[in-house]
């Protein structure tokens, strides 16, 4: 009942273009069937093992998103079923879901994680080293990934501005890219900054204790 009373509340506030993924790491099946039969179906996991783990046991028409740091060597679990993988952020990672992509005989989506906080604990490109992605002509050849868009956290702080700041700075970068790309999606904010993420144009994100609770 709480879980459907905190769907509701997010998404009656949150304008219609906007997704919700429900950041279910660490929760319970139980909690996420609360949330599934309260209409939601996106979640999002960061441990693999986890993640199959939820995959197995509950509905098949639920859409998991890898959110986490995801290693080379346990691509190959997920990839018969991720639905979005959001936390791509290396040209070798790209090479190995698209080698997964293959051998499962499915094109896999992805968003390019962007390194916007400048937070040494986190992972992503810089501007500079996407640039220099696309123009390689490897990235041409990985026909069984598609690159839907891209991804970014904002720093760890109270100061709006700077929070406003960098979500905006990624938007623009994103913008810049979309039309080439072809891409649809820009994926920031979590509970803290959401609003603020949403204001600057994200069009994806990912909520966990706004749903679930605090841990």
């Amino acid at each position: 009942m709480r879980i459907a009373k905190n769907i509701k509340s997010v998404t009656d506030i949150i304008p219609n273009n906007v997704k919700l993924v429900a950041v279910s790491k660490t929760k319970s099946i139980n909690l996420i069937e609360s949330a599934y039969r309260a209409g939601q179906r996106d979640f999002g996991e960061n441990k693999v093992q986890e993640l199959v783990n939820k995959f197995e046991n509950l509905p098949k028409d639920i859409n998991w998103h890898m959110i986490g740091h995801l290693q080379r060597n346990k691509v190959k679990y997920i990839a018969p079923f991720i639905y979005l993988i959001q936390s791509v952020d290396s040209l070798r990672l790209l090479i190995e879901i698209n080698k997964q992509g293959i051998k499962n005989n499915r094109v896999i989506n992805v968003l390019v994680q962007m390194d916007i906080s400048n937070d040494e604990t986190k992972f992503g490109f810089s501007y500079q080293e996407f640039e220099e992605l696309i123009n390689k002509n490897e990235i041409k050849t990985l026909k069984n990934i598609c690159i839907k868009g891209m991804m970014g956290m904002a720093s760890f702080t109270k100061d709006e501005n700077k929070i406003k700041d960098e979500f905006y700075s990624l938007h623009k970068f994103y913008k810049k890219h979309k039309k080439f790309l072809n891409l649809e999606i820009l994926s920031m904010g979590m509970s803290g900054d959401f609003k603020i993420a949403i204001n600057c144009n994200s069009n994806l994100i990912r909520l966990g204790s706004s749903i679930f609770g605090d841990r």
